[in-house]
């Protein structure tokens, strides 16, 4: 068998949190896949922060998997910083991702695999068939979710809340994940440039452990999820073409009712005379304050967006910090921790 040490074509992150019931089945299918394959690989388990026997299982698996490495993080940092540290610490020219729980079938990633590279694709999404989960609480939202993704961003996907996806290494040193942008890495990688494909999978129960979210605990955040994508493929370089043209409007809507105010009262002035001129009162009437609360919020929206431009080109120049904080990494081949300072990436 040949030793962690050479370099591997094909990474799999695999982001763990609580399945210490699914792992003892989920490597050893994951490892007969890749074997298969006849290529160099390596397995990069992310431990985010579990509180069962996640590590001590994977520590286990590691005396029969020599190509599995462990990062152990400090606490609970999110799915997307598990992603994010898979990435950073991968060294294949390919990296497979997909959840722990063992819902996503490893026998999918050759196929996934050979879109990609026969396709010419930069990243190529599953698409979970026969999904074993309740149409109302979780099929729905999704189907819901997915539509109003795929117009906000023109990526035209059935489903982006499949984690088996297969992409470039040259993408993911590209791709700059934060919050929870996990769900939206086609997007990310749209943004950039890249070819978007996507395959259909298998998609099967969970076999140990329950699911880490509740029936419709995801919509609130998949709508602001929504919203920040939304920016973040339209404005996220260019705030203030948004918040200066919602600002010009406010103001120019206010400014307009202000001009129709002081019309009217000059207009009865000339009509009827000083009296007229005098009985006409504006000072009380709704409408201007509606006039001033417009002009003042415009002038707010413009300053918001000079900030934003102002903090786009602080992020575009200052040096990049990680979301995750690293405890320890298990090598097999040295068996003894690694800091984050020895990963090579």
């Amino acid at each position: 068998m040949d030793t962690p040490e050479r370099t591997p074509e094909i990474t799999v992150v695999l982001p763990v949190y609580n399945e210490a019931g699914s792992l003892p089945t989920l490597i050893p299918e994951l490892t007969a896949v890749l074997r298969a394959l006849g290529r160099e690989y390596e397995i990069i388990a992310v431990d985010d922060g579990s509180d069962d026997e996640s590590v001590a299982v994977l520590r286990r698996l590691q005396e029969q998997e020599p190509r599995l490495r462990i990062v152990q993080f400090r606490r609970n940092f999110g799915q997307t910083a598990a992603f994010a540290a898979g990435f950073d610490y991968a060294r294949g020219e390919i990296i497979v991702t997909l959840d722990a729980d063992g819902q996503n079938d490893p026998a999918d990633i050759p196929k996934l695999l050979r879109t990609l590279e026969e396709g010419n694709y930069d990243l190529v999404n599953g698409w979970r068939q026969n999904r074993k989960e309740p149409f109302l609480t979780r099929k729905l939202p999704s189907m819901l979710a997915n539509r109003l993704i795929a117009r906000a961003s023109d990526i035209h996907l059935h489903d982006r809340g499949c984690s088996l996806k297969v992409m470039r290494r040259d993408l993911v040193a590209q791709m700059h994940l934060y919050g929870e942008l996990h769900r939206f890495i086609p997007e990310v990688a749209a943004q950039i440039g890249a070819r978007v494909g996507e395959v259909p999978v298998n998609d099967r129960p969970r076999r140990a452990g329950k699911s880490k979210y509740g029936a419709l605990s995801r919509t609130p955040r998949v709508l602001l999820d929504l919203l920040t994508i939304s920016f973040l493929l339209s404005y996220s370089s260019r705030p203030m073409q948004l918040f200066g043209l919602g600002g010009m409007l406010s103001g120019a809507l206010g400014g307009g009712i202000l001009l129709y105010l002081a019309g009217m009262k000059i207009a009865h002035g000339l009509l009827g005379g000083v009296e007229a001129f005098r009985e006409y009162r504006i000072g009380t009437s709704p409408w201007l304050m509606l006039a001033v609360l417009l002009v003042v919020l415009g002038a707010q929206f413009v300053v918001l967006g000079l900030l934003g431009e102002i903090m786009t080109r602080t992020y575009y120049e200052a040096q990049n910090k990680p979301i995750y904080a690293v405890r320890r990494v298990y090598e097999k081949a040295a068996d003894a921790p690694q800091s984050p300072q020895e990963n090579p990436h």
